[in-house]
């Protein structure tokens, strides 16, 4: 399970660790994350990942007692660390099933807002809403997944924990990460080639449809490009038939794309949102550029603003 994890940082205004207070130690004393013990009997390594993904965080949560807090510690560990747990959280939930995934993120909040309720003055539970909204939620993040985040942040929008004037951004939050969810029919949208023919989306015919919100001067975009005509299997599918690509600009300025609609593969079917639709009416969340979803042939989805390695290997095994 190892990841690179170079990602900016969301930030939540939630909380801050108030200090020392009367149920706060004195002294900075750290300890070691506490780490999950999984039952000897349980061999299967699928229920071995089950059982971490809904415990990793029992025991640091525990409210039987609190910890020191400042700006490098949470509830008694280093933040470094604690980030590393996150990581490894976040990728346990990559795999289990995405029902289970939505589970232990429930659970996750459930156990951390318990904590923060019980004692307001630690700052565990602002922290971990930051880290996961990191891990989760943010557009650079290679563990992204809007599904697993809309959960959180539904609870959050409900929290009393959360300053009124943030809750309707979590609400906000909420809606867009349920726009389109995996396993639904994507939204049907029409757009307009180079040419001026207009198409939809669900008028393309293939056993997978890989949709691309992008746009030609995208550095991400050319080197996703790039890769894709260096997969033997993705050239092969296009020939046959059985995979298109449709690259969509979203943005209002058209003539501009089309001085470099040139640029495109041949072999893709590549337009603009004429409606303006995508960015207007949100009928898609694209919060950062190319957003990736990929399609079976009766246009449900499979992968959701996915992260490109995860896309290209899903393509190299077609």
């Amino acid at each position: 399970m190892r990841r690179i994890l170079c990602i900016l940082g969301a930030g939540l205004l939630l909380l801050s660790c108030g200090g020392r207070t009367a149920k706060t130690p004195a002294e900075p004393a750290r300890r070691a994350f506490p780490e999950v013990s999984i039952p000897a009997m349980m061999s299967d390594g699928q229920d071995r990942v089950n059982y971490m993904v809904n415990h990793l965080w029992d025991r640091f949560t525990d409210t039987s007692a609190v910890y020191y807090c400042d700006s490098v510690t949470v509830n008694g560990v280093e933040l470094e660390e604690v980030e590393r747990q996150m990581g490894l959280f976040t990728t346990l939930l990559q795999n289990v099933s995405l029902p289970k995934a939505k589970d232990a993120v429930s659970h996750f909040f459930g156990r951390v807002e318990g904590f923060g309720k019980r004692y307001p003055e630690s700052n565990l539970f602002p922290k971990m809403s930051e880290l996961l909204n990191k891990y989760l939620y943010d557009p650079n993040s290679p563990l992204r997944c809007d599904d697993m985040y809309g959960v959180y942040a539904s609870l959050l929008a409900q929290s009393s924990l959360v300053d009124e004037a943030y809750r309707s951004k979590y609400r906000y939050d909420a809606e867009m990460c349920s726009r389109n969810p995996i396993g639904s029919v994507a939204t049907d949208f029409p757009f307009t080639d180079i040419r001026g023919k207009v198409h939809t989306l669900h008028g393309i015919q293939a056993d997978y449809t890989l949709l691309i919100f992008g746009n030609p001067d995208c550095n991400a975009c050319r080197e996703l490009m790039e890769n894709m005509q260096g997969i033997p299997q993705v050239t092969s599918a296009i020939v046959q038939g059985r995979l298109k690509v449709v690259d969509v600009f979203i943005d209002p300025e058209i003539e501009e794309w089309k001085a470099r609609a040139a640029n495109f593969p041949k072999d893709w079917i590549c337009g603009y949102d004429h409606r303006l639709a995508i960015t207007e009416q949100r009928i898609y969340s694209v919060r950062g550029i190319p957003s990736l979803y990929l399609l079976d042939k009766d246009k449900k989805i499979l992968l959701k603003d996915a992260p490109q390695e995860n896309v290209l290997a899903f393509l190299e095994r077609l």
